[in-house]
């Protein structure tokens, strides 16, 4: 133990010695936080729509006020003409065209049915579905406004009616901030607490001090949790700042479940992420071939546990990839804690398998370690 606490000590120091480091530690994220929830934003608005309306009648006057007063569409041009519209998403300036046909508003009335045409820029798949649903959808209750006031109410309604009432869980106000600030709050930390100890140990290599440790009588075990408890207390700090600061005071967000729960986990992710870390410097002989490859597992990370997409929706391979990354489990047990409350038991599984990371991960980057005399 008391070469240990010399090793902590030895370790706390050369952090907080470095003035250049301090603000990328700690600083970084927060701004990272405060930044990344207002872009990171599943729902699509202000989608740009161009009008070709050749009926110039009240009801495509109707039809175009209610669709720029959804909130979900601005316009972007309003003529007569397709071929000057279709200009404006070849410009990239529009990326929807509704064209209202000459006779609209007489064809309706006369013949109780009229077809529009709609055109989407389908280079962005998913605001191409987005804007073509919401633009169907306002169609669809602007045809309902009308048959309403065509249609004289029945004394008697003979017609069997289902009536669906839906109730938001967990979320009542469908806020995406709650659902992503927690991701990214796990993402942060995994990059501050990945990073700097992928590049612990490869500093000493660099630095020629390894070579004084490995000669003193130093235990491997001991070296590996002299570099892994100081970024752990790091990472609980980083996590603690994000989760009480700026969740809360920011976005007004606070846990449902229990907070002794939530750092239980925590501490036992900090474990096994950090093994990650420490494997890579054992196998890295510079600072810039650890950054290069814990910059790789950090963008697979990200970008396959859950945080952006749904795991339902990747192909069996990804789907298999992603459960065998730690990532995915934090970001799901955050997410039920803070906004369900799960307990313990609807998380032992979770628990249990972040145990099995943290000591495989662990054992492997002891047992990669070698002391050379």
């Amino acid at each position: 133990m008391r070469t240990l606490k010399f090793l902590l000590q030895k370790e706390f120091k050369q952090i907080f010695r470095n003035k250049a480091l301090l603000p990328i530690i700690f600083a970084v994220p927060m701004i990272q936080l405060l930044i990344l929830p207002l872009a990171a934003d599943y729902e699509i608005k202000n989608i740009n729509i161009s009008v070709v309306d050749h009926d110039r009648s009240s009801f495509s006057q109707k039809l175009v006020s209610k669709i720029t007063a959804s909130g979900y569409f601005r316009l972007a041009d309003y003529g007569s003409s397709f071929d000057a519209a279709f200009k404006q998403i070849e410009k990239d300036k529009s990326d929807l065209i509704l064209e209202i046909p000459q006779g609209f508003e007489k064809n309706l009335i006369r013949e109780n049915e009229q077809k529009l045409f709609i055109a989407v820029n389908a280079i962005n798949g998913v605001k191409a579905g987005l804007g073509g649903a919401y633009l169907n959808q306002i169609i669809t209750e602007f045809n309902g406004d009308i048959r309403l006031q065509w249609t004289p109410p029945e004394k008697f309604n003979s017609a069997p009616a289902i009536s669906v009432v839906s109730s938001n869980r967990f979320n009542p106000f469908m806020n995406y901030r709650f659902f992503m600030v927690p991701g990214i709050l796990v993402v942060l930390v995994t990059m501050i607490a990945g990073f700097m100890c992928a590049l612990n140990i490869v500093k000493e290599k660099e630095a020629g001090t390894i070579e004084q440790i490995n000669v003193t009588p130093i235990k491997k075990y001991q070296f590996i949790l002299g570099k892994l408890i100081p970024f752990w207390v790091i990472g609980m700090f980083v996590f603690s700042i994000g989760l009480f600061v700026v969740a809360r005071f920011v976005y007004d967000i606070v846990s449902v479940g229990s907070l002794l729960l939530l750092y239980a986990y925590l501490s036992i992710y900090l474990v096994a992420l950090l093994g990650v870390g420490l494997i890579i410097s054992t196998y890295s002989e510079t600072q810039q071939q650890a950054m290069s490859v814990a910059f790789f597992f950090i963008m697979i990370f990200m970008l396959m546990s859950g945080l952006f997409t749904s795991l339902d929706g990747m192909p069996n391979w990804a789907y298999i990839l992603a459960k065998s990354i730690p990532v995915t489990y934090f970001i799901e047990v955050v997410r039920m804690i803070m906004l369900k409350g799960s307990g313990f038991s609807d998380l032992k599984i979770h628990f249990l398998i972040m145990a099995g990371f943290a000591v495989v991960l662990n054992a492997w980057a002891i047992l990669n370690y070698r002391k050379t005399s």
